[in-house]
């Protein structure tokens, strides 16, 4: 919800708030930079004093600044209010994968993965339709979605009942046990996968995409989110299908495929001049990630013991937040130098990026 609600209706802020489009990916960037930063200090936390603790405050934080962005008076103070958004939703997705391997194993947890994957590809189909649907009666009214963050909050509360790590080690122990996993050559390869990942779609995809659709072929807010809906609805059926698919293919085996699909998408973009062609490249967009970010999070989650299960994928989530700060920053500067076809070049790097990273470093 914080960047694919307002993902369609950056060109309509640009031009209202007369912000350039090197800059108005900074909205992106504000929000993902708190959790470069936060992520892994939350995630001890949650270790060492429980996973509601810290999920409850962090949603009412994320709703409250969320909403207020629609009273932003300047890009100043909308950056500013973006950046303490970013903050309430530093810890949200990292707590969220980490209940899912509390609650879970073996392969129902994939298969829960793949149904997270699912419900957060429905919420990013639905909430660029919405949001670009709101941004016609004003650039602001996409930044009232955030408002269901509060009655979530209070459920979470009030409702879940989930089980609470006992740990009991010294943190100097406990510290040295998650550097020590932290080495795995696996791991490793797989926060890089999740960096490169995000990069492409943040960058990419989410931000570069929609100023292509604005620029080159004058469509609206509201038909770039339904366009980019329609690559999160593929997402939520080929994550939904994971379960199914780690039974037959490894887990390694799907980052590879999910590389080879992005550059394809990224190659192929700047060539197309029918924008109904683009229809393919979205569905394919929308596969790759189905089976990619679903596989990694599986992957990392089965390298950690609950103990110390919310640092290890707060640092995962830390890796994902720079992803998503780097990607817009990174492809504005190649925008301001090469213009718009160099993002989609630079993604296509990130994808071969991936592949050699999935090829050389990940195994199952």
């Amino acid at each position: 919800m914080g960047v694919s609600s307002i993902a369609p209706a950056l060109p309509k802020m640009a031009n209202v708030l007369d912000v350039s489009n090197e800059r108005i990916g900074l909205l992106i960037t504000a929000f993902t930079i708190p959790g470069m930063f936060l992520t892994p200090f939350l995630g001890v936390f949650a270790d060492r004093i429980g996973r509601k603790v810290i999920l409850v405050p962090s949603l009412f934080i994320f709703g409250i600044a969320g909403t207020a962005c629609a009273f932003a008076t300047d890009f100043t103070w909308l950056l500013i209010l973006r950046f303490l958004q970013g903050v309430g939703g530093a810890s949200l997705g990292a707590l969220n994968v980490t209940l899912i391997g509390d609650l879970y194993e073996g392969n129902r947890r994939a298969t829960a993965m793949g149904y997270n994957g699912s419900v957060l590809s429905v919420g990013t189909a639905a909430y660029p339709a919405i949001g670009g649907g709101l941004a016609l009666l004003g650039w602001f009214y996409p930044f009232f979605l955030t408002l269901i963050a509060i009655p979530v909050g209070l459920i979470v509360l009030t409702k879940l009942d989930n089980p609470e790590p006992d740990n009991h080690k010294n943190i100097k122990s406990y510290l040295g046990d998650i550097l020590k996993a932290l080495k795995s050559r696996t791991v490793i390869g797989l926060f890089a996968a999740n960096f490169l990942t995000f990069i492409i779609l943040y960058g990419g995809y989410l931000t570069y995409f929609p100023i292509l659709l604005d620029e080159q072929f004058s469509k609206s807010s509201l038909i770039i989110g339904i366009m980019l809906s329609g690559s999160s609805l593929i997402t939520a059926f080929a994550s939904s299908q994971l379960g199914n698919l780690t039974k037959r293919f490894a887990e390694s085996t799907l980052i590879i495929t999910a590389a080879i699909l992005y550059l394809g998408v990224f190659l192929s973009i700047p060539f197309i001049e029918n924008i109904w062609l683009f229809a393919l490249p979205i569905i394919v967009f929308g596969f790759a990630q189905g089976i990619n970010i679903p596989s990694i999070l599986n992957l990392l989650t089965h390298q950690a013991p609950k103990e110390y299960r919310a640092a290890f994928l707060s640092v995962n989530w830390t890796i994902i937040r720079s992803g998503q700060a780097v990607g817009p920053f990174l492809l504005g500067l190649v925008y301001g130098a090469t213009g718009l076809n160099g993002t989609f070049w630079i993604s296509a790097l990130a994808a071969f990026c991936l592949f050699l990273v999935a090829s050389l470093a990940i195994k199952s």
